[in-house]
């Protein structure tokens, strides 16, 4: 099924309750993954989804799945406690609250109740409702296991179940934490998984949890979005913060959006800005999820005017219209960079994505533009010329080196470790043996409904568990 212009969200068998709520939070035209996966979903049929952020994808799962589970009505335990029904797994605390947020949003008018449990809160409020009973739990894989461990939640009811963002979920170490997941929740179920890209683990895993999916893309494998204007600023190692400063001020940029590898660097960035009287805020693993939340929020109402994060704190910001994201250090695994940059140009908006890039990092450029298959305009700013003297450096993380005489070019992770930068996880998504859903189409067209935001997760990977997750 392609959209198109007439189409809307009856066409594709929504209830009304399900439409008004959709008319009232402002979407008419149904994205493209949107107009393949809901008809899909509602059959009953497994699936595989790959798209890129700001797609519109968390709706394109949650609108069906709250229709299926409105079509059943919930048999109440011995002690008058509605069972879980329909689990979604998330890697972060920030994605988790989004996803949950739109189950609210698009359930307003269904008597289905839904909760969010991530670690870094306390539990005692999350058993208590989880004892109401709810229909719909959103989880990230570490507090969810505790609750399991402790046995405050029975899964053995769920009918859906969601692995959201699958390539960052095996990127931060969380693949055990799936497995146990798995091996908890029942055998018959309906299963959904996404992921921005595809490798050999996602297929595994794809393999491991779907029964003859359909498979909808929406977007090239590893493409960057349309209409994000992509842009370099060579500099020379030690002026990034004076030129993105520099930028930000000439340009009278709001609501930037900054990359940095570390947490520490996220930090010292930000006394920089402040101290320009630049108003900035860091969310990253260490932050508590009230400060977390905080900046977030003011980010989003226009109050903050640049959010500096590490790969996996930036999941969760959704924000229509975010003008500018800023590469203040390049990825090393050239995915990353994909997802990064997906913070703008959402949803038919235009956007800009610039990268400030040092000599040591030109290796990095190179793999990039390798995978987007593009070369990105390279602009020196007046003032901030690179000196042609510099020589490449390796970049330390934590016990080894990456880029030019480094010992390994994409590191998988690792911890917060070392002076230079901060541990990239690789990435990647899946799948063969799947049904093609038809169609395809443009990520862009349309207004998107919200979508589960896209970002990495550096600074934590490695077996077992991220503590972002927790």
């Amino acid at each position: 099924m392609s959209p198109n212009s007439n189409m809307n969200f009856t066409d594709l068998g929504l209830v009304e309750p399900l439409v008004r709520a959709v008319h009232e939070h402002g979407y008419d035209t149904p994205t493209p993954i949107q107009a393949q996966a809901i008809p899909t979903i509602l059959s009953g049929a497994d699936l595989m989804g790959g798209a890129q952020t700001g797609t519109g994808k968390t709706a394109g799962f949650t609108l069906p799945m709250l229709q299926r589970l409105m079509a059943q009505p919930a048999v109440r335990d011995a002690k008058g406690r509605l069972p879980i029904r329909a689990l979604i797994l998330t890697p972060t605390r920030e994605l988790a609250a989004q996803v949950e947020e739109s189950v609210r949003v698009y359930g307003k008018y269904s008597k289905l109740s839904s909760m969010v449990m991530f670690g870094g809160v306390g539990m005692q409020p999350q058993i208590d409702k989880l004892r109401r009973g709810v229909d719909i739990l959103v989880a990230t894989p570490g507090r969810l296991l505790d609750h399991h461990q402790q046995r405050t939640l029975d899964l053995s009811h769920v009918e859906i179940f969601v692995l959201d963002e699958a390539d960052r979920m095996l990127d931060m170490g969380f693949i055990h934490d799936i497995k146990k997941v798995l091996a908890i929740i029942p055998a018959k179920k309906q299963s959904l998984l996404f992921s921005a890209t595809f490798s050999d683990e996602i297929k595994a895993l794809a393999d491991r949890l779907l029964n003859q999916p359909v498979l909808i893309e929406v977007a090239r494998r590893n493409s960057t979005a349309e209409l994000v204007a992509q842009k370099v600023h060579p500099v020379p190692r030690e002026r990034k913060k004076e030129l993105l400063a520099h930028l930000i001020k000439s340009g009278d940029w709001h609501q930037v959006l900054v990359f940095t590898r570390m947490k520490h660097g996220a930090n010292r960035l930000t006394d920089y800005l402040n101290d320009q009287r630049i108003s900035a805020m860091a969310i990253h693993g260490n932050k508590s999820q009230t400060a977390r939340t905080k900046a977030l929020a003011d980010f989003k109402r226009g109050e903050l005017q640049v959010l500096v994060a590490t790969d996996i704190a930036a999941r969760g910001i959704d924000i229509d219209q975010l003008p500018h994201v800023v590469n203040f250090e390049l990825p090393n695994v050239p995915e990353d960079y994909v997802h990064r940059i997906g913070r703008t140009g959402r949803a038919g908006a235009t956007g800009e994505a610039i990268s400030l890039v040092c000599v040591d990092e030109d290796i990095f450029l190179r793999d990039i533009e390798k995978l987007i298959k593009r070369s990105i305009p390279r602009e020196v700013v007046p003032g901030f010329e690179p000196d042609p003297n510099e020589r490449a450096e390796p970049i330390v993380l934590g016990r080894m080196t990456i880029g030019v005489g480094g010992t390994r070019r994409n590191s998988g992770g690792g911890g917060g470790g070392g002076r230079g930068a901060s541990p990239r996880n690789g990435g990647g998504g899946g799948g063969s043996g799947v049904r093609r859903a038809g169609g395809g189409g443009s990520a862009s067209s349309g207004r998107a409904s919200p979508a589960a935001p896209r970002s990495t997760g550096g600074g934590y990977g490695g077996g077992g568990r991220g503590r972002s997750g927790r």
